[in-house]
């Protein structure tokens, strides 16, 4: 039986490939969307690292595969345990049953890929 697990870093390797052809094509989208991104980070009431766990878990809830590879990321960068990351799929999986957990157990997989 062949192991199906899913190579994390190959696959945001993929898609940042993918983003920067869709970049060259739609450079004021892209960075509006950096903008945003940006102004989201501003204030002082929330860490970085929290406000990276609410992306995660908003992440899952969207059911995004690369949303939550860049998140895992972004939260292996910030240093999260993992016991933090598992918190938070705690309370995706009570938010969001069934496909919370599905994409909280992808979350974590790509969280513990990224922390090797």
């Amino acid at each position: 039986m062949q192991d199906k697990k899913m190579d994390w870093k190959k696959f945001i390797k993929e898609a940042e490939e993918e983003l920067a052809v869709y970049s060259k094509a739609l450079p004021e989208t892209v960075q509006g969307f950096g903008n945003m991104g940006k102004a989201a980070q501003v204030g002082t009431a929330l860490d970085p690292k929290t406000k990276e766990l609410v992306a995660m878990a908003i992440a899952i809830r969207s059911q995004c595969d690369h949303c939550i590879g860049y998140h895992a990321r972004n939260l292996v960068r910030l240093k999260a345990k993992r016991e933090e990351v598992a918190e938070v799929l705690a309370m995706c999986a009570y938010m969001a049953g069934g496909p919370g957990i599905n994409y909280g157990a992808k979350a974590l997989q790509a969280f513990d890929q990224f922390s090797e």
